[in-house]
């Protein structure tokens, strides 16, 4: 089981990114692929340039970098007993 960020990973001007994220960033290389962080559509292009810029600084793996999409998932298989709720 993967576990994703609530929200984007971009930072401006010293506040987080209040959106969920939309994308799973990733560097291709070779046969192995890095996960780097998620990104919402606003800071799509931000992210990849930022990417693209620490690859020719040499503080990423070279490689293409990869956007997948997120697709929610949702479900009515867990179920719980308001009775098993610790009160704090």
């Amino acid at each position: 089981m993967t576990v994703l960020p609530e929200r984007c990973s971009i930072r401006e001007n010293g506040q987080d990114c209040p959106m969920p994220p939309e994308f799973v960033i990733s560097i291709k290389s070779k046969d192995d692929e890095y996960m780097v962080g998620v990104t919402c559509d606003n800071h799509k292009k931000i992210f990849g340039d930022k990417l693209e810029s620490l690859q020719k600084e040499g503080k990423v793996p070279q490689g293409s970098i990869h956007f997948e999409g997120l697709k929610p998932v949702g479900t009515a298989c867990i179920k719980v007993d308001p009775n098993d709720l610790i009160q704090l």
